[in-house]
């Protein structure tokens, strides 16, 4: 008969222990695991986004801060091409400016919206630093670059290491689209799809139109380390030439995509000008001299700023973390050289990151951006954490199998107390004051005498129009000329048919981002005020007719 034999049980097709229950449980569990993993990730971006926000509250915001949020706000309101605008030397139009219009939805137009802003900026770079470091790893190895690439990370510098990489937008936010172009290439096992180098010219294309750094940190290093490979490819192949130049297609399409994508940029910001969109003002960009170098010495410790490991002037518990960041610095300067000494021997990407460091550093240093804040070089630090996690586990393994279980293991705690001295200094940080807003108390006196509308200096003008939630509205005029100040600034503010300026807000505060009484120019352009009124640091003039019509062109 064609029934089972007497006291045998039916059996199922795929019994316990068949390759096909194996394998669907090993699918079970690698689901579980990357729910797991994303899980986790997820409580890990709440945990860094909370202690990033607090740590960013240590630091006043002022009208940089302002007038992103009040393009942010444009945005928000239907003028998608910002025209009228005229932006600093970088436009974040693509990147930031929405993700701040997306907050100030549900937020308002306030400058906490720019704490937040920055601390989920922040903590997005974190993580995508950290996914970087980790890809192709598994395990202890996976463990030990998480720690590796947290631990550069992890702790700003106090102060201006605050503003470089966790205060309102900069470069560090160039870094999110950056890294996960990395990320998609590291993925990518190459010859990879040809899909890649076309995703990889949109993503450089979107970072290249938000910020023009993407030259040096993005579409350079990526053309330069494509065009080595494809040579060194080139030669160390055989065969005929024509086949040679083949079987580098897929650096040769990565290379192609950097020249596609500088492009694609061109034509989207001429389209976007074409269209009346914003102006984006270009400042002068040029090599230092030679015997002008030693000038830029000081941009040397603005690098070590960002690392949190500038020593300059500090003293008790602040010195001592400098001196324990300097770690983090060292860790990445050893990554770099092992990179440069066996540059073909490393990934596609950690070529990339170590060229992106250089010439950043390099550009800074001997150009005039060392006259700037150190934010021109905040891509480097989860460029750096990223790389050093990367090339550094890589050798501990091939140390690991020549040393003792103990020497290892003495490494592990060296590490590990080392993570918690970077942990104690951050909550050290952010157990400091908030630092409130520039000018706050402005605002009220200027709205309990009915003024709404009038002129200042650059750093007394946006901060109050928006920590006043645009009840009073101050606009800016440069210090020497008195012209309209078209830094970060509508035209539309100093247009006499729409808005009504009666009076101008002196500064008496010393510092460059408050002391403003052009006195003797003011009387020249807008003659006598027909009141005076002091208020703390501030004198207000009041006159008793527009201003805005004797602003000089």
């Amino acid at each position: 008969m064609g029934g089972p034999r007497t006291g045998a049980e039916p059996q199922s097709p795929a019994r316990a222990g068949s390759p096909a229950e194996s394998a669907e449980s090993g699918r079970a569990l690698g689901g579980r695991r990357r729910w797991a993993a994303i899980a986790t990730y997820l409580l890990a971006g709440v945990i860094l986004f909370t202690v990033y926000l607090r740590l960013s509250e240590t630091y006043a915001l002022n009208s940089d801060s302002a007038n992103i949020l009040l393009m942010g706000w444009d945005l928000l309101h239907g003028h998608l091409l910002l025209p009228g605008w005229y932006m600093s030397d970088v436009s974040f139009y693509p990147t930031e400016l929405p993700q701040y219009a997306l907050l100030e939805s549900f937020l308002g137009l306030h400058m906490q919206t720019a704490h937040v802003a920055a601390a989920m900026t922040y903590t997005l770079t974190f993580l995508l630093a950290v996914v970087l470091a980790r890809s192709g790893s598994s395990g202890r190895v996976a463990l030990i670059r998480t720690l590796i690439a947290a631990g550069i990370m992890l702790a700003p510098q106090f102060g201006l290491g605050v503003f470089a990489l966790d205060l309102s937008v900069g470069h560090i936010g160039t870094s999110v689209p950056l890294l996960l172009i990395w990320l998609l290439l590291d993925r990518v096992s190459p010859p990879g799809p040809a899909l890649v180098p076309v995703v990889t010219a949109v993503l450089l294309t979107w970072a290249l139109v938000a910020d023009p750094i993407v030259y040096v940190v993005g579409i350079g290093p990526l053309g330069a380390v494509a065009a080595a490979r494809v040579v060194r490819g080139f030669f160390a192949d055989t065969g005929h030439w024509t086949d040679r130049i083949a079987a580098q297609w897929y650096d040769l399409s990565l290379g192609a995509a950097t020249v596609a994508a500088v492009g694609l940029a061109w034509v989207v910001n001429n389209l976007l000008s074409a269209l009346g969109g914003f102006t984006v003002n270009r400042l002068p960009f040029h090599l230092t001299p030679w015997h002008d170098l030693h000038n830029s010495a000081s941009a040397g410790w603005k690098v070590l700023e960002v690392f949190g490991a500038s020593y300059t002037g500090l003293s008790g518990i602040w010195l001592a973390l400098a001196f324990l960041h300097m770690v983090s610095v060292l860790v990445v300067l050893w990554a770099l050289a092992r990179v440069a000494r066996r540059f073909f021997s490393v990934s596609l990407v950690d070529q990339v990151l170590a060229v992106a460091i250089v010439l950043n550093v390099a550009l800074y240093l001997l150009t005039n951006a060392a006259d700037e804040a150190a934010h021109e070089v905040a891509v480097i630090v989860p460029f750096g954490a990223a790389l050093a996690a990367r090339v550094l586990t890589r050798r501990a393994r091939a140390v690991g199998a020549v040393t003792s279980r103990r020497v290892r293991l003495a490494g592990f705690a060296a590490g590990i107390l080392l993570l918690a001295g970077y942990t104690a200094g951050l909550g050290y940080e952010i157990s400091q004051p908030t630092a409130p807003p520039a000018n706050t108390s402005l605002g009220p006196w200027l709205l309990d005498h009915h003024l709404t509308y009038g002129l200042s200096g650059y750093w007394t003008s946006s901060s109050v129009t928006v920590e006043s939630g645009g009840r009073v509205e101050i606009r800016a005029l440069m210090q020497y000329t008195m012209k309209r100040d078209l830094w970060m600034s509508n035209v539309s503010w100093y247009n006499p048919t729409l808005h009504y300026a009666d009076f101008i807000v002196l500064d008496s505060t010393p510092g460059f981002m408050n002391h403003w009484e052009p006195r003797a120019l003011i009387r020249k352009y807008f003659g006598r005020p027909a009141r005076t009124y002091q208020t703390g640091p501030y004198t207000v003039l009041v006159w008793n007719r527009n201003l805005l019509s004797s602003v000089p062109r």
